[in-house]
């Protein structure tokens, strides 16, 4: 058998130097030195250059190797960013780009306003929630795709552009025309008093202008008489190292370590400690987590907790410890590079242990179900300031673990049967509450969806094609008529009314909602999570 095998090589070799599939050529003695790799390099990159198969511009070649080489790092958080990620990262670091301020999406093949933004020329220029853009600068916008519309939206502040839209109850067209600036995404997207004395506000992400934003936010709940604080860090995928660290000094007193970083680099590893006094002292807060709060906002997640300033509720966090350092290389290009590893104060680190991106994925999906793969009896024990145990080995765990909510059985049949009709379903909601707008139908932000607003939206679903037979409809009755109540209530009453209706149907703010009301002081709102997480209303 070992000689056959030998035979078999000895043949495979020879027909293929017989028919030129190798092309031997003398090759120089490996070489230790830097030098003498930078010089191999060279080599290799020109005769790639000179004598490979397909032409390759040179200048290409090096992008490739750049590429190679940060990818053999094993970091997807190490990477060299191009025009259109450099741009992208810095609107999300800045939360500045240049356009209009619509939120959009595409509903019946058009684009269909969501919500204008506050105080940007699409606000001030009249355009209203349901707004069906059918045309841009002259040319019509049937068919486009979410990305594109965005793409044509956005420009150089200063840019003008002309906007057609049909809205309901008008019967022609109507054309804006706006000049585009320099529009700011917000980092609180929510700030409201869920009753009397319970705020509620939503940041994401993590940018320039959080800490202010939040100061700004706090102060005008407490004037409204907010005694408790609802902070909602789910979805919030992070951002900048420093604002993590200003907003966690709103909350913490002056020499309390907020986080620390540990590298290699010379200057990167050191510690960060609040400097300040806290504005609002003693006032209780419920911090809401789930596997996509991430980076800086696990900073805040980890140094509320740690200095029991703060009840974590939810499910486990994301895990993404890693400091980047960004480098400008040209003007439109940098070096994203993981630098250091952050640690939260009481020393856990926040990077979650995977062997890659798939593993710690489907380790976060796992623990959003409640089963963390991380064992507490293996995981290393870290204590707060007060002595509470809380668990290492990545992400924040937290101190009352909340499910998200979730679809019945009926309703996860209602959306398999739906199918690739999905956008359908969508689609239909959106019409009929346009049409309930323009009625007049709908006249209070809380107003009941009754049974014949269900059957209609199935009606107009079986006239599209998107029918689903009685028994699998009659499992999906609530879930059509809260996706109909929210629809409707954004498109007549506005951004906020729908955001109120959803925090009411979500089960992960009710619970901190009855912990906040409860909680009279930071170490009475601890006493009172339950040691056992209540159950998911939905499952």
């Amino acid at each position: 058998m070992k000689l056959r095998k030998i035979l078999v090589v000895a043949v495979v070799s020879g027909v293929a130097l017989a028919t030129g599939g190798w092309l031997l050529q003398r090759e120089a003695a490996p070489a230790g030195s830097v030098y003498q790799q930078a010089r191999l390099f060279e080599d290799v990159l020109a005769h790639v250059a000179d004598y490979y198969v397909d032409s390759l511009d040179e200048r290409q070649l090096y992008q490739m190797a750049i590429d190679g080489m940060l990818d053999q790092l094993h970091d997807p958080y190490s990477v060299f960013l191009k025009r259109d990620d450099f741009r992208a990262l810095s609107e999300a670091t800045t939360g500045n780009y240049g356009g209009l301020g619509i939120q959009i999406d595409v509903r019946d093949g058009w684009i269909t306003v969501i919500a204008p933004l506050p105080d940007t020329p699409a606000w001030r220029g009249g355009v209203e929630p349901g707004d069906r853009i059918v045309a841009l600068d002259g040319r019509s916008t049937e068919g486009w795709k979410n990305d594109q519309a965005v793409k044509e939206l956005r420009g150089e502040p200063g840019t003008k552009v002309e906007l057609r839209v049909r809205r309901v109850g008008v019967e022609q067209p109507i054309t804006f025309k706006l000049t585009r600036a320099t529009i700011h995404i917000r980092s609180v997207q929510v700030a409201m008093l869920l009753d009397d004395k319970v705020g509620f506000v939503q940041l994401s992400p993590v940018s320039e202008t959080s800490a202010a934003e939040l100061t700004h936010a706090m102060d005008s709940l407490v004037q409204k008489g907010m005694k408790s604080l609802i902070l909602d860090l789910r979805y919030n995928p992070g951002g900048l190292l420093d604002q993590g660290v200003a907003v966690s000094e709103l909350f913490l007193d002056p020499g309390q370590e907020v986080v620390s970083t540990r590298g290699r680099a010379p200057n990167i590893t050191r510690s960060f400690k609040d400097t300040k006094p806290q504005p609002w002292p003693g006032l209780p807060i419920v911090v809401l987590v789930n596997g996509s709060t991430a980076s800086a906002a696990e900073i805040i997640t980890g140094a509320l907790q740690d200095h029991d300033r703060a009840l974590v509720v939810g499910t486990p966090t994301f895990g993404k410890g890693l400091v980047q350092s960004l480098w400008q290389l040209t003007p439109e290009t940098a070096l994203k590079l993981t630098t250091a590893r952050w640690y939260t104060p009481s020393g856990r680190t926040i990077q979650r242990k995977s062997k890659n991106e798939a593993d710690q994925e489907a380790q976060v999906v796992a623990a959003e179900q409640g089963r963390d793969t991380t064992k507490a009896d293996s995981a290393p024990v870290f204590h707060t300031d007060r002595g509470r145990a809380v668990i290492g080995g990545g992400g924040i765990r937290p101190d009352l673990f909340v499910g998200p909510d979730t679809f019945t059985t009926a309703e996860r049949n209602y959306m398999k049967a739906l199918g690739d009709k999905i956008p359908v379903f969508r689609d239909v909601l959106s019409t009929y509450s346009l049409e309930l707008k323009g009625s007049g139908r709908v006249s209070d932000p809380t107003f009941a969806v009754g049974d014949e607003m269900v059957a209609e939206v199935l009606r107009r679903l079986r006239a599209r094609g998107a029918g689903v037979s009685d028994s699998v409809a009659a499992g999906a009755r609530t879930l059509i008529a809260h996706e109909l109540g929210n629809e409707a209530a954004r498109y007549v009453f506005g951004r906020a009314a729908e955001v109120r209706r959803r925090l009411a149907e979500d089960h992960q703010v009710q619970a901190a909602l009855a912990l906040a009301r409860r909680a009279r002081s930071p170490q009475d709102l601890l006493t009172l999570a339950p040691a056992k997480a209540p159950a998911n209303q939905r499952n």
